[in-house]
């Protein structure tokens, strides 16, 4: 069986306040966007998982993908699968790869094996494996709070909009965007100022992060302040980062991005 599981971006991240468990509690809003991975299994003798496009961190078992297949495994008592994951979305960006691609295997699984398992059941699977897995589940717009796992649709379409993504060769652990950041509530639910016209958002909506990693890694203010010179109506980190967006209301030009850092760069209309 072959999935696609897709990234998503982050508009807008509060960082309301610490909790007693030392996770912290958010407010932001889960946007999907069309990058993918591919994610195929077939029957085999014995369980083994091949990562294409990257290196594997860790062992294939700590890997969100096999943790997915253990945990539906060990419930159900499925067989053993040859697994193969070919890496599209950048890692370590913000942008929920891993977290995609544990949903997408427990959903591919639901499927393949005709579990008859409700989305609600889905996603308490998936956030077996990670606050925000469960999102991919039904995959739409949503509003998050908790620590990012307590979801509320959220009519918002950027249909029509282009997406310009940029990825830096820097890796920003969760431990470190969450050490240096200042937990406190904003003075307007992110919900309200989703509502104002996406040309107010530049002002309006930021994410808590950026002060914190902009000074650590000042090559990503950069890069947000080259996509707007080149005429973003909003532009912002996604997530704990590195990954920066810019939403175009036409297709930006295509150019080579900042001198002190390797970057990748995507760009596409969203649906």
């Amino acid at each position: 069986m072959l999935v696609f599981p897709n990234a998503k971006i982050n508009i807008g991240l509060n960082v309301v306040s610490r909790r007693p468990d030392g996770y912290h509690n958010l407010e932001t809003f889960f946007y999907p966007i069309s990058l993918c991975d591919a994610l195929e299994f077939i029957p085999a003798a014995k369980t083994e998982l091949t990562v294409v496009g990257k290196s594997l961190d860790g062992t294939p078992e700590t890997n969100l993908v096999m943790r997915a297949f253990r945990l539906l495994q060990n419930r159900f008592h499925l067989p053993e699968l040859a697994i193969c994951l070919q890496k599209h979305i950048p890692t370590g960006a913000g942008l929920g790869g891993g977290s995609a691609d544990a949903a997408f295997m427990v959903k591919a699984l639901n499927t393949y094996f005709d579990l008859q398992l409700s989305d609600d059941e889905l996603e308490n699977y998936a956030a077996e494996l990670g606050a925000d897995c469960a999102f991919f589940v039904r995959n739409r717009p949503t509003l998050a709070t908790g620590i990012g796992n307590e979801f509320e649709p959220f009519s918002l379409s950027l249909s029509g909009w282009h997406l310009l993504l940029v990825k830096p060769n820097i890796h920003i652990s969760t431990a470190e965007a969450y050490a240096r950041v200042q937990p406190r509530p904003w003075e307007v639910p992110l919900r309200e100022l989703l509502a104002l016209p996406i040309s107010e958002w530049r002002n309006e909506i930021r994410n808590d992060f950026e002060v914190s990693c902009f000074a650590a890694h000042p090559v990503l203010a950069q890069i947000k302040a080259e996509m707007y010179d080149l005429g973003a109506t909003y532009a912002a980190m996604s997530g704990s980062g590195s990954a920066m967006y810019g939403l175009f209301s036409e297709k930006p030009p295509c150019r080579k991005w900042s001198e002190t850092a390797s970057c990748d760069s995507f760009c596409f209309e969203l649906k």
